[in-house]
């Protein structure tokens, strides 16, 4: 045939190994939801993910120390702080963006976290620095944030109304712009995509006590933008595609060709991108470093699931749509 359409070059057959693609999104979220399933029976806060004081109301010290601390240490510190009626510590060591080899130089930040308390909250932090300061003498607060509850349970909400919000936004553009089952299956991707974010930090909370705050939020609204525009490339591709070759190949070989030909653009656009992200991560300052983690996970479950998830569900739509047609003509 001599339709360019068809005789665009497979870079990769999207159709042809459409079960392999979802079998492959399948096994990377079951792992996260098996995780925030377990968190939300463990955690006293019943989420699926271990939520911060923006969400939860809490008071963080951060100490700078220029000794080393080891796992035996925080242990230590830990029961010290209970001892002195300091509800669920939560203790972690910080690496610094950058240090120095001259004396003062900081070796670690320690933070911990502590409940909120409406009263004696001065005197809750004055117990923890002189259980730090016992240990550590040269020990010197950084930083000190807190939030009350209400604040945190009102944050919580108002970021849960900003993603519906986000959503909701996207599925009704893609749903003018295209068709609705473009917009559904559109909603679909990005669902996977999020859900396999906040599955890998639901991991994350649980091995390693990663706290999510406000702005998690944030690179989850920012990877919406994202993922949706890389999908908006693909679905125009075969839009503009079926206009002139609906009579003359199958919608398959359409989105197929439609999904090599914005191939390159997706991945190249997508791994400068992460080139960026990287260097932020590995060499950006300690505060940043899961905002940019949920950046570099989102766009990359993003690239794939534009090119692997999103175009296998709208063909797999068109072939159920045509079985039913097919059955109701039978009958």
């Amino acid at each position: 045939m001599s339709y360019s359409v068809l005789n665009t070059k497979k870079i990769v057959d999207v159709i042809k190994y459409r079960w392999i693609w979802l079998t492959l999104s399948v096994l990377l979220l079951l792992p996260g939801i098996i995780a925030m399933g377990y968190s939300m029976k463990i955690y006293p806060t019943h989420t699926p993910l271990l939520v911060g004081i923006d969400f939860t109301g809490g008071t963080i010290i951060q100490y700078s120390v220029n000794k080393e601390i080891s796992t035996d240490n925080i242990g230590e510190i830990r029961e010290k702080l209970l001892k002195k009626n300091i509800e669920n510590p939560v203790i972690q060591v910080l690496k610094p963006a950058s240090t120095n080899e001259s004396e003062n130089s900081i070796k670690n930040i320690l933070s911990i976290r502590t409940q909120f308390s409406e009263t004696g909250q001065n005197e809750s932090i004055d117990t923890v620095s002189e259980i730090v300061s016992a240990d550590y003498p040269d020990a010197q607060i950084v930083q000190v944030s807190s939030v009350g509850p209400v604040l945190g349970k009102q944050l919580f909400i108002n970021s849960m109304i900003a993603v519906g919000l986000a959503l909701l936004a996207i599925v009704m553009y893609l749903t003018i712009r295209f068709h609705l089952e473009f917009a559904l299956v559109a909603f679909f991707a990005l669902f996977h995509d999020v859900l396999f974010v906040i599955g890998v930090f639901s991991i994350l909370g649980l091995l390693y006590g990663v706290h999510i705050d406000s702005l998690f939020v944030t690179a989850i609204l920012t990877v919406l933008g994202f993922s949706v525009h890389d999908t908006i490339v693909v679905f125009d591709r075969i839009r503009e595609n079926l206009k002139f070759y609906s009579k003359k190949a199958t919608y398959d070989d359409i989105v197929n060709a439609s999904v090599n030909q914005t191939l390159a653009r997706s991945i190249n656009t997508s791994l400068t991108t992460l080139i960026t992200l990287g260097a932020l991560y590995f060499f950006g300052g300690v505060t940043t470093k899961d905002f940019v983690l949920v950046m570099i996970l989102g766009i990359t479950i993003g690239t794939y699931s534009s090119i692997f998830f999103a175009s296998t569900l709208v063909a797999l739509w068109n072939d159920i749509a045509i079985a039913k047609k097919t059955k109701k003509a039978a009958v």
